[in-house]
């Protein structure tokens, strides 16, 4: 017994519903991707501000107090 049409032949195409998961799965990798990425330049971008002031510190830490020298310790 042979089917009178041939099924077999005919591609199952995907849903609409089925398109738009795909889509909205690869927009949320995307999505994904770009937020890990800006994270990662703020941490650097953090690190390196870090750095800059507790090098500032250091320079401001070694000048004269003259503020100090003024108030004679009251300050």
């Amino acid at each position: 017994m042979a089917p009178s049409e041939p099924d077999w032949l005919i591609p199952n195409l995907p849903t609409v519903v089925d398109l738009f998961a795909g889509y909205q799965l690869t927009r949320e990798f995307y999505r994904e991707v770009h937020d890990r990425e800006e994270h990662q330049r703020y941490c650097q971008w953090y690190h390196q501000v870090a750095q800059q002031h507790r090098d500032e510190l250091k320079h401001l830490r070694q000048d004269i107090n003259l503020l100090g020298f003024f108030y004679r310790g009251r300050f």
